[in-house]
């Protein structure tokens, strides 16, 4: 059994990281979160240590080192803020911990040089939550684009639209210098997915970046792909909108919809069992993703010529 404390325990993801903890066997002795709304840790870890205060919680988690009565923590769970993550990862490793971090791992792919100098001062780990390389239905696209001819290009279109109220904009996921802004704060996985999927990043361009959603076109050795990201209410298609979704997901394959919306609860628990047998994704298989939507994060619009995404023309 590992001992684990966990980082940003009030948040939307934090209960599956709680899940995934017990249902890998091991423990939660301490969170953190300067919201104390956390009651869901009763469903879970009853007996974990709470704290609202950072400082309280390194002391608290550095007592627990030097006790050496088997109670220190063996990984810290990041669930923090965005711009948050590069800090807590820091702190994990330097806490002789290894870091279990949520995405986007970083904001900026030179922050990834600075954390492996860290594991490397440390001799820790940090290993990430790349939740769409462990889908089943991902899993198999990318072993049948493995065996097709190498000069192979497949025209793909990715559509995510997941609503999100008035309070949005008014929390720090609004705020793009903490999370970087819609592409990095709900996309970073599906570009991660395209890489794993179609190999290398040739060409990025973008047609529309702003507070609700960011579009553009993606090139990769095996893809051209033409994508579409809101949080947006109305941009969901009205025929899903009247029957009440507030969620729409779409990825096709030269025109074949790919199915994985299901098989998603699992996820995070997969992903912990493969970092606890060592199989887990490190810093250097973010480079591509955190790279792409730094990028686009920056990136000059471009006019709405060739291939953009069909979302666009409303």
């Amino acid at each position: 059994m590992k001992n684990f404390a966990l980082i940003g325990a009030a948040g939307y993801i934090a209960p599956r990281h709680m899940q995934a903890i017990k249902a890998t066997g091991n423990n939660l002795v301490a969170a953190l979160d300067p919201n104390d709304s956390v009651g869901i840790i009763d469903s879970h870890f009853p007996s974990a240590d709470f704290f609202t205060e950072f400082e309280r919680f390194d002391r608290h988690i550095d007592k627990l080192r030097r006790a050496n009565d088997g109670r220190q923590v063996d990984y810290v769970s990041i669930c923090s803020p965005n711009y948050l993550h590069d800090s807590h990862m820091r702190f994990a490793l330097r806490a002789g911990a290894d870091a279990i971090c949520e995405k986007p791992l970083v904001l900026n792919p030179w922050n990834i040089d600075g954390l492996q100098e860290i594991e490397q001062d440390t001799g820790r780990k940090v290993s990430t939550i790349l939740q769409l390389r462990v889908h089943p239905s991902i899993v198999a696209l990318r072993e049948k684009v493995r065996s097709q001819p190498k000069d192979t290009k497949r025209d793909v279109d990715l559509t995510y639209i997941t609503s999100r109220g008035r309070w949005y904009l008014q929390s720090w996921k609004g705020d793009a210098k903490k999370s970087g802004g819609i592409a990095t704060n709900i996309g970073v996985h599906f570009f991660d997915m395209l890489h794993y999927i179609f190999g290398e990043l040739q060409e990025s361009v973008v047609h529309a970046n702003a507070e609700t959603h960011a579009a553009g076109y993606l090139e990769y050795e095996h893809a051209r792909v033409r994508w579409f990201l809101s949080v947006d209410y109305m941009d969901v298609p009205a025929a899903q909108r009247e029957q009440g979704q507030r969620t729409y997901r779409s990825i096709t394959v030269d025109g074949d919809e790919i199915e994985f919306s299901g098989g998603f609860t699992d996820l995070h628990t997969r992903s912990y069992e493969e970092i606890l047998a060592g199989r887990g994704f490190g810093l250097e298989e973010n480079r591509v993703a955190i790279a792409t939507v730094s990028s686009i994060r920056n990136a000059a619009l471009a006019t709405l010529q060739a291939d953009y995404h069909p979302f666009l023309k409303k």
